[in-house]
């Protein structure tokens, strides 16, 4: 595989991404801010080696995390992962492969042998249905199916699980590790991730991500009421776009305040007339919430020293929609029956 990381010598980068301030002549950290220095190339070499590892090819795979440690400095977290990473790799690549043991049941299921084989082998399938996953998920379906009946606590569940699996999903084609959705009955859930050296814009499209997940699911329960008439479907819909809205209040770690961290003071302005906006011509007062977080986080010393505009529009489009939807169905609030 050709090698499509371009390396930029640790002599030529004066100055800090995050903050701007000079940096020691081959400095691998920054001594004001602590921030990797090469974290982009260090990002792109880690999804490089892992996507190598998935298609099974180790000693390509270790050559890039190989490249990747000399770019960390050698007393950090990541770089002790780094070496357990090559350790692992090193030991995989000199043992021999031992021969393909025999599996004669293979040949009487005939022509669908190569499907069962799949399936034999798929660990990521096997992943699917780790324990604390299915029971969170038990005791978060249990606690809304008991406050709201069983078809609308089923229904509000997937939609948060829906919303988790667009985290899970935008992590794992990023090439990140990431370990299925734990739900915390009565209050929310959470992807549990690994992203050394992933960029602010990396982490705040992540963060989106699941929102974006949110606002579909909402939109399909809007359609369904639409043509159904149910408002069973209705308040779904309302529920579930509250709910991302509700996430997307910029602060502590909701969605909305890590995807803040990629927003410059000229880009939180912006959303926070958005959120007024919104207030005012859809009439929902939960996005004065997100409207005062804003406020609170034009304040807080955390600015990107390269703000994104793309993250700023993604964040506001996503933001709007799901008060859109809000507004077309009928109720008010959470809109649970």
């Amino acid at each position: 595989m050709r090698d499509s990381t371009v390396s930029t010598p640790a002599e030529l980068i004066s100055k800090c991404k995050r903050c701007s301030k000079e940096l020691a002549p081959a400095a691998l950290v920054c001594e004001h801010c602590h921030a990797l220095v090469h974290a982009a190339e260090i990002e792109g070499l880690a999804n490089e080696a892992r996507a190598l590892e998935e298609t099974e090819a180790p000693r390509n795979a270790l050559e890039k995390w190989r490249k990747a440690l000399e770019l960390l400095p050698p007393d950090v977290t990541q770089a002790e992962w780094v070496r357990g990473k090559i350790r692992r790799l090193e030991i995989e690549v000199n043992t021999p492969t031992p021969p393909a043991p025999e599996r004669p049941w293979l040949r009487m299921l005939g022509p669908l042998a190569p499907v069962a084989l799949l399936l034999f082998k798929s660990k990521a399938l096997l992943s699917l249905f780790k324990a604390n996953f299915l029971v969170s998920l038990a005791g978060f379906l249990a606690v809304y199916w008991n406050l709201y009946g069983m078809k609308f606590g089923i229904g509000f569940a997937a939609q948060v699980f829906i919303h988790e699996m667009g985290h899970f999903i935008d992590i794992r084609r990023r090439g990140l590790p990431a370990d299925m959705p734990v739900f915390l009955p009565g209050l929310g859930a959470y992807v549990r991730w690994r992203g050394m050296g992933v960029s602010g814009e990396t982490h705040a499209a992540i963060s989106l991500a699941g929102p974006l997940a949110g606002l579909f699911a909402a939109m399909a329960c809007a359609l369904a009421w639409w043509t159904t008439g149910d408002p069973f479907w209705a308040a779904l819909a309302r529920s579930g776009a509250w709910l991302n809205v509700l996430n997307l209040i910029p602060v502590w770690a909701l969605d909305g305040g890590q995807a803040l961290q990629a927003l410059g003071k000229s880009q939180r302005w912006l959303l926070l007339t958005a959120s007024v906006a919104s207030w005012l011509f859809l009439g929902e007062s939960i996005f004065l919430l997100v409207a005062l977080g804003a406020i609170y986080r034009l304040f807080t010393k955390d600015l990107p020293a390269q703000p994104s505009r793309a993250i700023t529009a993604y964040f506001v489009i996503v933001l709007v929609a799901l008060g859109v939807v809000m507004r077309l169905m009928p109720g008010e609030g959470f809109g649970a029956p």
